[in-house]
């Protein structure tokens, strides 16, 4: 939908914008910054798409604070193939508001979106760096600091094992209360060729990670930087994608129930680490209880854990397997909007609502993944 790229209406006394559903975050930030407003919610790239973050209710570091995406969209317009385009919002066409919002396009196209933005005084963030050693560890900092700042995530090193099993950086941020208000500049880094196989194997992975954990010292360093590499680090490699050669990657994303976390974590990533794959950007973060509206909505209250692994066929399909049990074992569930292999049984015991997703959906829509899970 990237040629429904207009803005349509802005107030900038009260930070609410409308805009066309293919207005990237990106163009919206551009426009926003400079007038002291920001994104609510940001997901780990600015290139998607407003209806894209919509239909897939992104999440941001700052989950346990405000919640979703779709937290922030009082209201959006909706066009289906059995009736007249649609203003969808929490007192009009109620239940395709809740169903649309990670209902993952199912319930027709969406067609422009209205954000509330959050005022700023900087585009700076006031960042704090923490090395940690273990899972136990994370855990701790994050109980003690998630609740001091808005923005919180962890880089985990997923080859460590033993007593250094989760090791890693604690990173959080604060919008800075002084500063400059400014769009940051496109990047020109770009991989411009696609090796001929991964770059992404056990050694590269060793070596960064390793590189990376050692690069920060112990302790806790605090600095003032610019929004893009706290929100977007990969956003400043163009392509960077194309570093796990011609077979690609797939991402698994999972949340895990508080009362299961820790263990399950534990699990999960000594698992990664037997099987000697992963990626040089984990994520460990802990969501908090803020519901969204939408009813396909992924977050829940506890932990979550992001990994990309190299395509490796049946290497892949046997690890994720047991990924999948860990997960199912501990309550938890995977993230639809990044699936690539969900089965149906395990998606119907996580998402009890998708018969309700089922009887709303366009009738002339599908997906791949829907066929996969829901038939």
């Amino acid at each position: 939908m990237r040629s429904l790229d207009r803005f349509i209406e802005a107030d900038w006394r009260t930070g609410l914008i409308r805009a066309e559903a293919g207005v990237t975050l990106q163009e919206v930030l551009k426009l926003a910054i400079p007038k002291g407003w920001f994104l609510p919610v940001t997901p780990g790239t600015q290139f998607v798409t407003l209806g894209g973050a919509l239909a897939n209710d992104v999440h941001g570091k700052n989950h346990h604070v405000r919640g979703t995406f779709g937290c922030h969209v009082p209201r959006f317009g909706l066009i289906r193939s059995d009736q007249p385009p649609l203003n969808c919002s929490s007192q009009e066409n109620a239940e395709l508001y809740a169903a649309t919002i990670g209902g993952l396009g199912l319930t027709g196209i969406i067609d422009w979106v209205e954000l509330q933005l959050t005022p700023i005084r900087s585009s700076l963030i006031d960042a704090t760096h923490i090395r940690f050693g273990n899972l136990n560890e994370f855990f701790a900092l994050s109980a003690e600091l998630d609740s001091k700042f808005e923005f919180t995530v962890s880089w985990i090193d997923c080859l460590a094992r033993g007593k250094s099993v989760g090791r890693g950086i604690y990173m959080a941020g604060n919008h800075a209360e002084e500063g400059p208000l400014e769009f940051a500049k496109p990047s020109k880094l770009n991989v411009r060729v696609t090796p001929p196989i991964s770059a992404i194997n056990r050694l590269s992975l060793q070596l960064f990670n390793s590189a990376y954990y050692q690069g920060h010292r112990a302790g806790r360093h605090d600095s003032r930087i610019d929004y893009e590499p706290f929100f977007y680090p990969l956003d400043r490699i163009l392509n960077w994608n194309r570093i796990y050669g011609p077979k690609g990657f797939q991402q698994y994303q999972c949340a895990i129930p508080d009362a299961n976390a820790a263990v399950a974590t534990r699990e999960l990533l000594d698992a990664i680490a037997a099987a000697h794959s992963g990626s040089f950007l984990a994520v460990l973060k802990r969501f908090g209880n803020i519901t969204s509206p939408g009813l396909l909505s992924f977050p829940l209250p506890g932990a979550t854990l992001a990994l990309d692994f190299p395509q490796q066929g049946e290497l892949t399909a046997r690890l994720f397997a047991r990924l999948d049990a860990i997960v199912r074992e501990a309550g938890g569930r995977i993230y639809p909007a990044k699936d690539a292999h969900m089965n149906g049984e395990d998606f119907k015991n996580a998402y009890p609502v998708f018969e309700k997703i089922r009887s709303l959906s366009d009738p002339v829509i599908s997906s791949r993944f829907w066929q996969r899970v829901a038939t």
